[in-house]
């Protein structure tokens, strides 16, 4: 109730300061319209810095833990970029909901699909999609309403829900969920939340906290949006941590997101009813399961698992000057590869001459380079950063919420990732689909590169509209 508050407050805050700006320019005896007010100056001939937060370095699994997991998110501090304009803004050409959904043909498309003129954002969406991260963002609600009143999505409270993983017993309990001081995770959250809701904006998001990064937490994030996604509601006792089981009559379908990974590890593809951390907790009916492909070349788990929609990472290229749309490569710094540890599973065997006997990556991709990045509203202290609120963020920590956010606006809602993977591999020559996309070069020592057909940069590819998957 509390957040819920929080983030009504948000919402009419944001009307308040807009009424008052209103007031104030009137009473000036300005004309106030779009038309009237004169243009912002920007520079936008200065070097931008490129960022990699310490949350997206590997992390080695302390001791009794197999797995612990990192981030896949980077951002892009542009030159002349003053942290308290909202976007977009003559004078940049970072990527905006409605831009990428003219991008990829989820709305009407318009020549250019420039995201400083391009207004026409995704509608649709329904059930659920459930977010699993690590830490706590305490502002997640109140930016997730910001973000989505500066770009005109419509969000109800009732759509968004923050819910903490562990219970009040967990060691790493103190109170609440713990905050990673850096910036990093909440950065990721607020990306995560406001990216699938952007995709699918009548979807209820669920932000499943862990109380850490390790394989025990997230393991219990992962049962937890699980549980959420099937049920449509909280269904934990927050003492014991038990789940309850979903009352008689539920429909509740949906995807869950992970845009964390970490290294492969022996024992990632067991089937033990998600006792531990594994394959297996990807396998809730009626649920398809996204995560990321890495920001960096070679391969991370969760994103090999056969049981998830690996996603992988695009370059929207653009006009430097008008800022229109030229065309979409691969990510030179997108994961992807074949697993050490995978088998290749069956809806995979269409391109066994490619990835042998083990599972390839990435299945889908989409925008994840930081310099033609999104933005996100994130009012978190980030390390050094302390005074932005706007942030133009890329890596496939932008995929794969995107992503399921399509795929829920899409509405097939398959019963499984694999019934979804079967979907997408069958239809991937279908251009009406997917975009092949033949260009870019990725991998280690850059020695993959986009091909005709499926590739370990870009998968089948890009998204087209909402057909085949």
């Amino acid at each position: 109730m509390k957040r819920l508050v929080q983030l009504l407050v948000a919402v009419i805050t944001v009307g308040m300061v807009s009424a008052c700006a209103w007031a104030q320019e009137a009473s000036s005896g300005s004309l106030v319209s779009e038309q009237a007010a004169p243009a912002v100056p920007h520079v936008r001939a200065l070097p931008g810095i490129r960022v990699i937060p310490k949350s997206s370095l590997a992390v080695t699994p302390p001791a009794g833990h197999k797995f612990a997991a990192h981030t896949n998110v980077q951002f892009v501090i542009p030159g002349g970029f003053t942290p308290q304009e909202a976007p977009p803004f003559t004078g940049y050409g970072y990527e905006t909901p409605a831009s990428l959904a003219c991008v990829y043909g989820l709305v009407t498309t318009v020549s250019g699909c420039n995201p400083n003129s391009t207004t026409n954002t995704p509608t649709g969406g329904s059930q659920s999609i459930a977010i699993v991260d690590a830490f706590d963002d305490p502002e997640a609600e109140g930016d997730l309403a910001w973000f989505s009143l500066q770009f005109g999505l419509p969000l109800k409270t009732s759509q968004i829900q923050v819910v903490w993983a562990n219970p009040i017993t967990a060691s790493c309990y103190y109170g609440g969920v713990p905050i990673d001081e850096t910036g990093g995770w909440e950065l990721e959250e607020s990306l995560d939340i406001e990216w699938a809701h952007a995709m699918a904006p009548g979807a209820t998001i669920y932000l499943v906290e862990a109380c850490s990064n390790y394989d025990s937490d997230l393991q219990q994030a992962v049962l937890v949006a699980n549980n959420l996604v099937q049920c449509g509601k909280t269904e934990i006792n927050a003492t014991s941590g038990a789940l309850g089981k979903c009352p008689t009559g539920s429909t509740g379908k949906g995807e869950v997101s992970m845009s964390w990974g970490g290294d492969e590890f022996v024992g990632e593809n067991g089937a033990t009813s998600c006792a531990t951390l594994d394959d297996s907790c990807f396998t809730a009916a009626n649920v398809v399961y996204f995560a990321s492909s890495g920001d960096s070349p070679g391969v991370i788990w969760p994103g090999t698992s056969k049981n998830v929609v690996s996603a992988g990472g695009l370059t929207t290229r653009r006009n430097p000057t008008s800022f229109n749309l030229l065309g979409t490569t691969g990510w030179t710094e997108a994961g992807g590869g074949q697993s050490a540890i995978e088998a290749r599973p069956s809806y995979q065997s269409s391109i066994s001459s490619i990835v042998g006997s083990f599972r390839g990556t990435p299945d889908l991709s989409f925008d994840a380079n930081p310099d033609t990045g999104v933005w996100v509203y994130d009012t978190f202290p980030m390390d050094l950063y302390e005074f932005y609120q706007w942030w133009v963020v890329g890596g496939t920590s932008v995929s794969a919420p995107s992503l399921a956010g399509i795929v829920n606006r899409a509405g097939a809602f398959a019963a499984s990732s694999n019934a979804e993977l079967t979907t997408i591999y069958t239809n991937k020559a279908v251009t009406a689909d997917f975009t092949d996309i033949t260009s870019g070069y990725c991998g280690p020592y850059a020695g993959f590169s986009g091909a005709t057909g499926w590739d370990y940069c870009t998968g089948v590819g890009a998204d087209k509209g909402y057909a085949g998957k």
